[in-house]
């Protein structure tokens, strides 16, 4: 670490006197795990960690950071790919891993407050007791936590029924740059008083404020969740199939996820504990899942939709599941990139999005520039087609370290020419930021450094992420 600036010096006795020891680390007392996110950045270790429990702390912290011009970097659960919540040299962290809680669930309004530290999973089994569901998931769905979640505008398995995660946010509050706590607890699904202020804050990614709180809409507990791991021979069939499904099921369709075979055959191959759950080779699998109200109803037309594609001749074969066992097991397939890090070794990752009818196009054309240009390249192409939503796993096997640099060049370079977005879900951080303006304009770009200068005046809060600010 370079030597403290007498402001960064200052920061840091004003912290460390106002905060008790547990709220407040320095030095070697910062753990190991808040000097990066997983985006495989270097580590870092920031000045100081500070870990308020309140909203209000959260508030002190920032206010006290605003005042000496000490830049803050706002971390959650660090589960993030892009490098958002990575420290950056000279700032501060500040965690909202100690805020955590359910402060209220109302079943009249069906909505929950959390505080933003709070990890999806508890969430997700919170709502499940009181008998409700919240449709936002992740693999990370244990580590990562609301408030990153929100940051990034996550979205996971079930955007093509419930939206990305804005669409379950009613109420947010949030700390701003300069430690004015802004708080609009909302619990009405129609509010029309003006500005949507919380749609700002949320997909910022911590460049515009700390969110600290959140009222999040919940939806009715599935009476029934049925699924289907489909093997499909073309990826015109895919799309067929995906109308199809959309037209068939309506509101019931929770899910289309399609994995093309070099996923499949590295997945099903090499992550241990992972069952096939159909047999022989298919040019896509498809993994549908439907949400009903009751296996009675729901049961019955589910398999009836499937009778009438299999007579279509959309889908080849099929394992369909007899119990949440099952529906588990067809996951497991899909959630087996999770594992990826293990198996595979380093590699580089990407979620893009994409016209729908164009993605297996993109994967081959993808697939033939980074094999023509590396040796001995594997990129294998999986995710929520449903919505528009492409996950690519690449690395040259044996290269250490991975030519990253050249791989996301490729990548990145071919999403523009199909018109696509270089993050469909994972945010932008500083791993995509060089490539942030292949999906965005210049007038989008300028007029996001617009709302960071009017809210950020100084440039503390998060700098260096998501984009840089062109001088003033």
């Amino acid at each position: 670490m370079s030597s403290l600036s007498p402001n960064q010096t200052a920061c840091i006795a004003a912290l460390v006197a106002h905060f008790p020891s547990a709220t407040c680390l320095v030095g070697d007392d910062i753990p190991v795990r808040n000097g990066a996110d997983t985006s495989f950045l270097p580590a870092i270790r920031p000045i100081a960690l500070v870990r308020p429990n309140t909203p209000e702390g959260v508030a002190t912290a920032m206010r006290i950071c605003s005042m000496h011009g000490v830049a803050v970097v706002p971390q959650g659960g660090l589960t993030g790919l892009a490098g958002g919540a990575h420290p950056i040299e000279g700032a501060v962290a500040l965690s909202v891993e100690r805020l955590t809680g359910i402060e209220e669930i109302d079943p009249a309004a069906a909505t929950m407050t959390v505080r933003a530290g709070t990890p999806l999973e508890v969430i997700q089994m919170a709502a499940q007791e009181a008998g409700f569901f919240v449709p936002l998931d992740l693999g990370a769905r244990g580590s990562c936590v609301i408030g990153g979640n929100l940051g990034t505008n996550a979205g996971g398995n079930r955007v093509i029924r419930y939206g990305m995660a804005r669409e379950m946010v009613l109420g947010l509050e949030y700390v701003l740059a300069d430690g004015t706590l802004v708080t609009s607890l909302n619990k009405m699904i129609k509010n029309n008083a003006g500005y949507d202020l919380k749609q700002l804050f949320i997909g910022s990614e911590g460049t515009l404020g700390i969110i600290t709180r959140t009222v999040l809409r919940l939806q009715p507990r599935p009476g029934c969740t049925l699924a289907a791991l489909c093997g499909v021979a073309s990826y015109e069939h895919v799309v067929s199939l995906l109308g199809a499904a959309r037209r068939g099921l309506g509101p019931l369709l929770s899910a289309f996820e399609v994995m093309w075979p070099d996923y499949w055959r590295e997945a099903t191959e090499t992550v241990k504990g992972i069952r096939k759950p159909i047999a022989g080779e298919h040019a896509f699998y498809v993994l549908l899942e439907a949400q009903g109200l009751s296996e009675d109803v729901d049961g019955p037309r589910f398999m009836e939709w499937l009778e009438t594609q299999f007579g279509a001749g959309l889908i080849e074969d099929a394992a369909i599941s007899q119990s949440m066992a099952d529906v588990t097991m067809f996951w497991r397939t899909r959630d087996a990139a999770g594992e990826f890090q293990t198996v595979l070794g380093p590699h580089v990752a990407f979620d893009i999005g994409l016209p729908v009818a164009r993605m297996d196009e993109f994967a081959q054309i993808c697939r033939a520039r980074l094999a023509d240009a590396l040796p001995d390249m594997l990129s294998v192409y999986y995710g929520h087609i449903g919505d528009g939503n492409i996950h690519i796993v690449a690395l040259q096997r044996g290269a250490s370290p991975q030519p990253s640099a050249e791989i996301a060049r490729i990548v990145y370079e071919t999403v523009r020419e199909f018109g696509g977005t270089v993050s469909a879900e994972h945010g932008i951080g500083t791993v995509k930021k060089p490539y942030l303006s292949y999906t965005r304009t210049p007038e989008e770009l300028a007029l996001m450094a617009t709302l960071k200068r009017a809210l950020d005046p100084q440039g503390i809060l998060n700098p260096g992420k998501v984009f840089d600010l062109p001088s003033a």
